[in-house]
């Protein structure tokens, strides 16, 4: 019986083997700029990283984190969002994409902090550099929703960096 069943287990290993060789991994990491619309207003400069697992040529799930610092009217302040999402992108040479990320916030001002609840809906372009694995994030730009203190904040986030692909 079981001799019976090796060749259907060996066909199922190599049907996985095959579809696993093609799903990619991404990493980014680069520089990030946030507007950051609250009370008040603050330019803040920080980076993001994220990950992003394709499940087929077009479609990801994505990790994103990011950290942001700067002041607000002498204030010291510094944000960080973790999100997870869906992304759509083109696979080609230059791939543009869009993404659709919800989450959690937290910011620190003057040794007070806050969470709350975070979204980002954005797109962006990656340029291939070489060997198929490293690209350019030339642009990134992100709607970047936060809920602190009982009402939503309008962000702008935009980020350039590296992306390399496993």
């Amino acid at each position: 019986m079981i001799q019976k069943l090796m060749p259907a287990v060996g066909l199922f290993l190599l049907v996985s083997l095959s579809a696993q060789a093609q799903d990619k991994v991404e990493l980014f990491g680069g520089y990030s700029y946030m507007h950051f619309r609250n009370s008040p207003s603050a330019n803040l400069n920080g980076w993001e990283i994220a990950g992003q697992y394709k499940f087929t040529d077009w479609l990801g799930g994505v990790a994103d984190l990011d950290g942001h610092y700067g002041s607000a009217n002498g204030i010291g302040t510094s944000t960080y969002t973790y999100l997870f999402g869906p992304q759509v992108s083109l696979p080609a040479r230059v791939s543009p994409f869009a993404h659709l990320l919800l989450g959690g916030a937290h910011i620190s001002q003057a040794g007070f902090g806050s969470s709350s609840f975070s979204m980002a809906i954005g797109a962006g372009i990656d340029v291939g550099l070489f060997h198929d694995q490293f690209y350019w994030r030339v642009i990134q730009t992100d709607y970047l929703m936060t809920q602190f203190e009982s009402h939503a904040q309008n962000n702008f986030r935009a980020s350039t960096g590296i992306v390399i692909r496993f």
